[in-house]
């Protein structure tokens, strides 16, 4: 389970949600599929496994909601091919 975790950060007047979460394991756990060769199926690749507070990320910086960000390939395609995420790919083909 990927935890993230929510702090509230106050500062005078103003209040900051922090949001975190260790991704390393999400990372170690691509890189331990890739080299077993779970890549999925020829039918279906298992191309990542992207954690949570990225997607959230993604969809803050973008303006769009999670919803959005599922049924739109092209926002998916868009992190699966951003090299700033390549530590949780599985597989390495072109998306």
């Amino acid at each position: 389970m990927q935890t993230i975790d929510t702090q509230i950060v106050f500062r005078e007047d103003e209040a900051f949600v922090k949001r975190t979460q260790d991704c390393t394991p999400v990372a170690e756990r691509a890189k331990e599929m890739h080299r077993a060769g779970m890549h999925g199926s020829s039918e279906v690749k298992l191309a990542a496994t992207i954690p949570n507070i990225m997607i959230e990320k993604y969809c803050l910086d973008h303006g769009i909601t999670y919803r959005e960000w599922c049924c739109n390939e092209d926002h998916i395609r868009r992190m699966l091919a951003d090299p700033a995420l390549q530590h949780f790919r599985i597989w390495p083909g072109r998306i």
